[in-house]
């Protein structure tokens, strides 16, 4: 049992909201899982400001003044480090995936939970509250919003194991559930070249999805191809910078509601994390159907 919520605003008027809704959000799913957390932020100007790429890494333990000085050298130039409680946000002039290189090269041991030019990824271990007040969550700003508290099941508590799991540039990926025949398809990808941060099961989905649309499909085809190669009991949440998708498996079993206004979209575990919405007493608001994309496009 985890929580999930995601949060895809479309109306801009509501975009210096994004933390201080998706807190509430977050942190009414807290029951559902109280051992990890992690949320995806796409669109806050101080985290990821425009214009420049932004790498979310952890497991740092060196002042932010000598990791920027130690990866702006690897880069060719500036970096800025800023920290929010065990996340380094790493930003710089380029493109995501050179700065991505050079925090990899410059930090080998440590751990990237997500890169893009407009997404930041902060994950933790503990209470989902404390963590949000640690990352000063409801000051974020933005257009979309994905989070995740986790009751784990199928690999250790660690930062590693926690969601979201955002392995390709500006995506992300939280899931609901188990994957029952994660192993060989870890084997099948990791035959491919592909590389794994964990043994985590959602790791496995998320590469998956990343590789699909690394191959050109869009989010509604990739979803479809994942629902016919993973068995077991699932709800996921996929987004990137301009997309906001949700699926469950063939049997539903894990809780899911959505709901849509003019002004945004959101999805919740539970509704109780979409009670406090503006506007939700005009929602439309359903459960999705077993193996449905349900996608929207900013």
């Amino acid at each position: 049992m985890c929580g999930i919520v995601g949060l895809h605003l479309r109306n801009p008027d509501f975009h210096p909201r994004l933390g201080e809704l998706l807190t509430g959000m977050l942190c009414e799913m807290a029951d559902r899982g109280s051992d990890s957390a992690g949320v995806a932020v796409y669109g806050d100007p101080t985290w990821t400001p425009p214009g420049t790429a932004c790498v979310s890494v952890l497991e740092l333990t060196d002042a932010p003044e000598t990791v920027g000085t130690a990866v702006g050298g690897a880069l060719g130039t500036p970096a800025m480090v800023s920290v929010l409680d065990a996340t380094y946000l790493v930003t710089a002039d380029t493109t995501p995936q050179a700065l991505q290189t050079a925090v990899a090269a410059t930090y080998p041991e440590a751990l990237i939970a997500g890169f893009g030019n407009d997404l930041a990824v902060l994950k933790g271990v503990g209470d989902p509250r404390t963590l949000a007040n640690a990352w000063g969550l409801a000051t974020a700003q933005g257009w979309q919003g994905v989070g995740h508290t986790r009751m784990a099941t199928e690999s250790a508590v660690t930062p590693s194991g926690a969601h979201p799991y955002a392995v390709g540039p500006d995506q992300c990926l939280v899931h609901n559930g188990s994957f029952a025949n994660h192993a060989t398809i870890r084997r099948e990808l990791r035959a491919a070249g592909v590389h794994f941060d964990s043994e985590n099961d959602t790791e496995v989905g998320a590469r998956f999805v990343a590789q699909q649309l690394a191959a050109g499909r869009d989010v509604q085809t990739a979803l479809k191809e994942l629902c016919a190669t993973f068995d077991g009991f699932y709800t996921l949440l996929v987004s990137n910078r301009d997309s906001f998708a949700v699926v469950r498996d063939a049997i539903a079993c894990k809780p899911a509601v959505i709901a849509e206004t003019d002004d945004w979209v959101a999805m919740a575990s539970e509704y109780r994390a979409l009670s406090g919405l503006p506007g939700v007493q005009r929602a439309k608001i359903w459960e999705p159907e077993p193996e449905v994309v349900y996608a929207w496009t900013r």
